[in-house]
């Protein structure tokens, strides 16, 4: 049972971001190599079968601990965050292991023919890092918080107690040292599962966008260099269908990158509703529980600024998307066709060069957004509206406790 391991189109093994290596672990979300025999494959979801009911005995747990204290909103409130985060991770995970063949599809498209290597493409590649360095960050905060918990059973070990990982009322006795062992480590388990979840698809799509765009830039870049070696060789005769077939060439590449960010918001278009849906409710109980206590615990105020950046980067990834792609009919419009055209002798060339200007910017005339289910698109406006949804719960809880108090 061996988890795919990305490479290049030469057969070179691509060196992962380290948010990315640390994803690669997660045994639910990482898909299998193509070579994994069909016995691997039945222990690997043996395994994950095992994760998803570790998952469910902790949501049922943590319900309880919600049900138990629906009257006391401070207390309640305790345990909302973590409980949304587990269910968010729980319907993320449904999806993606009835998912993770075509995941390892989009990944082996993706790394043969639209990541931007550092080697051929060192300026670029340089972009495309200083743009991933926000999303970098958001991946340190994430496991500054998951510290938390795993080193909460060392700090319980060091006290002599004996305390839960989370907000949960466990529907038996856990109290027996041979149980309560393996259930604070079932507890660790989860912690680092849905963290590595959380940053690490987060980083991937991140990636997916950020090479995508840098893939539009080499595109741009070696049209105008084309046409600019077209031009000063001045082959008057040839020039219209010198640039017809760069164009053609162009046109090619353009629509293989529209073809795999189609493929690519079809797979992650229910990650990013699901995502997108818990994150009004949860930055308004992460702000609540920090703004009520500030001196508690460290790991609700860095998972809020955490979440709070991860939105933002991952907008800006997308706007990003959106203005490259609708920009794309203006690289075209903008290629020196009429300077070609009045070099150029032969009519009959500059009619087809005419019609290939056309069919180019026609078939670029929309941009290209990633979305939640066809319900929003991935942009900043959509996540500033998230931000102002959740500042609006967060005025309604203070209020709701100000009554109570």
């Amino acid at each position: 049972m061996v988890r795919y391991t990305p490479l290049l189109a030469d057969g070179q093994r691509v060196k992962l971001s380290w948010p990315l290596w640390l994803f690669h672990f997660n045994h639910i979300f990482w898909p299998l190599d193509e070579g994994t025999s069909s016995n691997g494959r039945r222990f690997d979801y043996f395994l994950a079968a095992l994760a998803w009911a570790v998952l469910m005995l902790h949501n049922d747990f943590e319900l309880r601990y919600l049900l138990s204290q629906i009257n006391n909103l401070d207390l309640l409130l305790a345990g909302v965050p973590t409980y949304l985060i587990l269910v968010e991770g729980q319907l993320r995970s449904v999806h993606i292991l009835m998912h993770r063949e075509q995941l390892r599809k989009v990944l082996q498209n993706f790394f043969s023919s639209i990541y931007v290597e550092a080697k051929k493409e060192p300026l670029i590649y340089k972009g495309i890092q200083r743009k991933l360095r926000l999303n970098r960050v958001v991946c340190a905060l994430y496991l500054a918080a998951v510290s938390g918990y795993v080193l909460s059973p060392i700090m319980m070990l060091l006290r002599g107690r004996k305390d839960y990982l989370f907000s949960m009322i466990p529907a038996f006795d856990v109290n027996p040292l041979y149980i309560f062992v393996p259930f604070t480590l079932s507890s660790v388990y989860v912690a680092l599962q849905i963290v590595t979840m959380v940053f690490g698809e987060l980083a991937l799509v991140c990636e997916l966008m950020a090479h995508l765009n840098g893939r539009f830039r080499v595109i741009k870049r070696d049209l105008d260099a084309a046409i600019e070696k077209i031009l000063e060789a001045r082959q008057r005769p040839l020039m219209a269908q010198q640039m017809r077939e760069v164009l053609v060439q162009t046109m090619r590449q353009n629509v293989a990158l529209n073809r795999f960010m189609a493929r690519m918001e079809q797979h992650f278009t229910v990650q990013i509703f699901i995502m997108f849906a818990f994150s009004a409710i949860l930055l308004c109980a992460l702000g609540f529980k920090t703004y009520v206590s500030p001196s508690g615990t460290y790991i609700y105020p860095i998972w809020f600024g955490a979440k709070t950046v991860e939105l933002l980067s991952l907008g800006q990834m997308g706007s990003d998307i959106a203005y490259m792609t609708n920009s794309q009919s203006s690289i075209y419009y903008l290629s020196q066709w009429e300077q070609v055209l009045y070099y150029s002798t032969n009519s009959r060339e500059n009619l087809r060069l005419m019609k290939v200007i056309t069919l180019a910017i026609e078939l670029n005339y929309k941009p290209f957004y990633f979305t939640g289910l066809s319900y929003f698109y991935v942009s900043l406006q959509a996540v500033v509206k998230i931000l102002q949804g959740a500042f609006s719960y967060f005025t309604f809880l203070s209020s709701m406790r100000l009554k109570q108090v």
